[in-house]
């Protein structure tokens, strides 16, 4: 019999593309909140955390990034992605994922769940555009914690508790697109599904050792690998 397991995928890049959205939206939040022009943030967002980008961002522009700044920065991002989602052009699903989701979505034993950087109300505006919400009852949000092997332990935790087992019996799989997944599926213990749909090259996420890795999830070993740790 298959273990109690958990799934959690990433969004951008793993599940869906956004044309920059979610950049556009928080450089505005950051601008808006110090006063400011809005300036392109030096820096890749790919598996970073909301609230480790707006400090990053106020750091760019030589601002003290204080608790109180940085909330209110990620209170106006929340407001600005709306706009920015529903006019953005460049918007959709990655190949293979709603395949992948109907495969792995009521399968006994089996909570699938988000793994994000994102904050919750950010992630689900996202989801919302492209009709994939209804797939993810719980994750682990960038509102969660500023760290993303916590906010995976988080969300880990939350889909074993929808199973009612143990989180330390069930088999941890992460889906994601870049080294910072990789790394945080293996600081719980956990096993990473990686695809190469976010831009981080085949070789950059090989590196970093998932177990396996992916084009697109569009592969057909996609399904075994992620279900049941083989890739037939």
């Amino acid at each position: 019999m298959r273990r109690p397991t958990v799934l959690l995928f990433d969004i951008d890049g793993t599940l869906i593309t956004t044309g920059g959205t979610g950049r556009k939206a928080i450089e505005r939040a950051v601008a808006e909140t110090v006063g400011c022009p809005v300036q392109p943030f030096g820096f890749s967002f790919g598996g970073m955390v909301d609230p480790v980008i707006v400090r990053q961002g106020l750091e760019q522009l030589e601002v003290t990034p204080t608790e109180a700044l940085i909330q209110s920065a990620l209170s106006r991002y929340v407001g600005l992605l709306e706009e920015e989602v529903r006019v953005a052009a460049k918007f959709g699903v990655h190949v293979g994922v709603v395949e992948v989701l109907e495969a792995v979505s009521g399968q006994e034993g089996v909570a699938v769940g988000l793994g994000t950087g994102n904050l919750e109300a950010g992630a689900r505006i996202k989801l919302e555009r492209v009709r994939l919400n209804p797939y993810f009852a719980f994750g682990g949000f960038g509102s969660d914690a500023a760290s993303r092997p916590e906010l995976i332990r988080r969300g880990a935790q939350r889909g074993a508790d929808s199973l009612g087992v143990p989180l330390e019996v069930c088999r941890l799989v992460i889906i994601g697109d870049t080294p910072k997944d990789i790394h945080a599926a293996h600081e719980n213990g956990g096993e990473c599904v990686a695809v190469s749909t976010g831009g981080v090259p085949a070789d950059e996420l090989q590196r970093c050792s998932p177990e396996f890795l992916f084009e697109s999830l569009a592969d057909p070993r996609a399904i075994p690998a992620i279900l049941e740790g083989v890739s037939r």
